[in-house]
């Protein structure tokens, strides 16, 4: 190799296509982990799509796509050995599968238009040479996976799986879950072509791994680059005259930056996004093409900006003492309580227990946290604020889950406009007021429980049956008086719970009541015909008969339980329960396909009362 070229550094933009055609790529050892969580990728997914959507508008020619935004997805970096062409990703691996993972996705939404209609991007997930198919990112432990998600749209995961197969698997679900309905077949293929055309990449290759690990080293350690945070910080104490004042909020403002950042580096932008748009924001984003940014955009691309320029309007600060009011106190106050809504989110708050709840089934964060917030008032006092924060959440969790139950989809594109108005209308609201306002947006919202009836497991919503029953199994636990929580059944610190099929995947134990495989693995599917088991009695006893399963049933959680006739005979909390009766429980000897009815039936009656609006009656609480 010569000197020349071994200390050659180039940097090119580049689109998505450019980028992966017929490419392979090599993953060093030490950043094999792929480690996106679900924020990053439902972000990564709303700012494409919301992009997209900016410049998209029905009768758009195939060629208009070349004039619509583009969209900077950022810099990766390769190490390139000229002697062998062998391409190492130094900085970039977690971007590059990311949108492996997407282009997978969209192949997957075309796989039923005509071939004239399809855009070619399979070239760009994987390439073949001598027959053998082999994909972009390469790394041997990603190849099974990689190969059912592209062949089948699922992958069954195996115990000996790492971190990153199993994140992988998650962010492939997440990308279903998020991908806006707008987005349809008809803008599909447009969007397909943007994407890979028009999302800006640089390409920044080295041809030595010392010049690679030094490129990637400034990228990382060496950015002097103003936040936006530090720039509002800089723009606040410039309006505060009085040298001792302006020190203190000064001091205030590194103090309440730990406490941030002690959550997430991130923290700190994340909570002027959902303060600000929660309690000052008035205008969003119509969503026709053309269309210029309102509050809630600018927000998220420049809150520092976007608070210069409305200060006065919007949040009545003209001078110096009023600013430094507003930081010594409103904004302290309302980092503790966003900063207590997200442990609560993590860690169960029995004060707030659907903070729990929503973060194993809510919305996007951009929407999620400006609308716990919204209805909170500084100095009230801190019960009033829980009881405030989780009626908030209630609203979300209902909301998610009987969409979910309609198979609809709540994207933030698809949703935003919707949660927006209740953000304003929730804003600064008595606690009265806020039970009435979310027990008739509950009331409005289309779609209903009837759903259930048709409801079953398919290959992309595991997640959220699992949340489901977990809801479904801690409630009539709490009903008869045992001291478990929905933790308990969704994400326990010991032994995990898995969906336990009330039916073995055994056609021929069926054939009396189903002539067609399809048939029986739908109704085996259906939401009454499943229940949770701890991990291992699932797999212990999941192929057995019903009539060999229910004995174990009866040892299990009290959903479970009451398929057999003994649990009606010596449980007086469950059998004296008017709550419980009014549900209609009954055992179930056998289960053929009109107990699976009764049982579904029975889920929606559940869902009923778990998510009743009894709930937003103050005399209730």
């Amino acid at each position: 190799m010569s000197q020349k070229l071994k200390n050659k550094i180039e940097a090119n933009d580049t689109s998505i296509k450019l980028l992966l055609k017929d490419e392979k790529f090599y993953i060093d050892y030490f950043q094999r982990e792929y480690r996106w969580e679900e924020k990053h990728i439902k972000t990564l997914i709303e700012d494409l799509t919301n992009t997209f959507l900016k410049s998209y508008k029905e009768g758009d020619r195939p060629e208009d796509v070349a004039n619509y935004q583009n969209y900077y997805l950022g810099p990766v970096v390769f190490s390139v050995n000229p002697d062998t062409a062998k391409k190492s990703i130094i900085d970039g691996q977690q971007r590059i599968t990311s949108i492996t993972l997407l282009l997978i996705y969209l192949n997957h939404q075309q796989r039923n238009f005509e071939e004239e209609e399809k855009v070619s991007i399979s070239d760009l997930i994987f390439s073949v040479k001598h027959r053998v198919k082999s994909f972009n990112m390469t790394d041997e432990n990603r190849e099974d996976c990689l190969k059912a998600l592209f062949e089948i749209g699922s992958y069954v995961a195996k115990d000996d799986d790492d971190e990153t197969i199993i994140n992988m698997v998650d962010r492939y679900h997440d990308i279903h879950d998020s991908f806006p309905e707008e987005i349809n077949a008809k803008a599909l293929p447009y969007f397909i072509d943007w994407f890979v055309e028009n999302v800006v990449i640089v390409e920044i290759t080295a041809y030595s791994d010392e010049n690679a690990y030094t490129i990637f080293e400034t990228m990382n350690d060496r950015g002097l680059n103003l936040t936006p945070t530090e720039m509002l910080k800089g723009y606040v104490l410039s309006k505060i005259t009085d040298r001792k004042k302006r020190n203190e909020i000064n001091d205030i403002w590194k103090a309440e930056m730990i406490k941030l950042h002690d959550y997430s580096k991130n923290a700190d932008q994340s909570f002027f996004h959902a303060w600000f748009r929660a309690k000052y924001a008035v205008s969003i984003r119509p969503g026709k093409a053309g269309s210029q940014n309102q509050d809630f955009e600018l927000i998220g691309t420049g809150f520092h900006s976007w608070f210069k320029d409305n200060h006065s309007d919007l949040f009545d600060l003209n001078n110096a003492e009023e600013f430094y009011t507003f930081f010594k106190d409103s904004f302290p106050f309302f980092v503790k309580y966003y900063l207590k809504a997200w442990k609560a989110r993590q860690e169960f708050e029995p004060r707030m227990p659907h903070l729990t709840y929503i973060n194993s089934w809510g919305i996007a964060d951009s929407l999620q946290e400006p609308m716990l917030m919204a209805a909170i008032n500084h100095g009230e006092k801190e019960e009033l604020i829980f009881q405030k924060i989780d009626a908030v959440a209630r609203f979300i969790e209902t909301f998610t889950v009987r969409r979910s139950v309609n198979y609809k989809k709540f994207g933030q594109t698809a949703i935003k406009y919707t949660m927006f108005n209740i953000i304003k209308l929730i804003r600064n609201n008595e606690l009265n007021d806020l039970y009435s306002n979310l027990s008739k947006e509950i009331n409005d919202i289309p779609q209903n429980w009837s759903a259930v009836q048709d409801f079953r497991l398919h290959g992309m919503n595991r997640k959220f049956v699992k949340h489901l029953l977990s809801r479904i199994s801690s409630h009539m636990d709490k009903q008869v008086g045992k001291d478990t929580s929905y933790v308990a059944y969704h994400h326990p610190k010991g032994k995990q719970f898995e969906i336990e099929h009330i039916w073995a995947d055994k056609f021929d134990e069926h054939k009396s009541e189903f002539d067609q495989l399809n048939d029986f693995r739908d109704w085996r599917n259906k939401i009454g015909a499943l229940i949770l088991l701890p991990n291992g009695t699932n797999q212990s006893f999941n192929s057995d008969r019903y009539e060999d399963k229910i004995q174990h049933y009866l040892k299990e959680n009290t959903y479970a339980q009451t398929l057999h006739s003994s649990y009606y005979e010596k449980n007086p909390n469950f059998l004296n329960s008017n709550s419980i009766k009014s549900l209609g429980f009954k055992h179930h000897d056998d289960f053929k396909k009109s107990d699976i009815v009764e049982r579904t039936a029975l889920v929606e009656r559940i869902c009923e009362q778990i998510w009743a609006t009894d709930y937003f009656q103050i005399e209730h609480q």
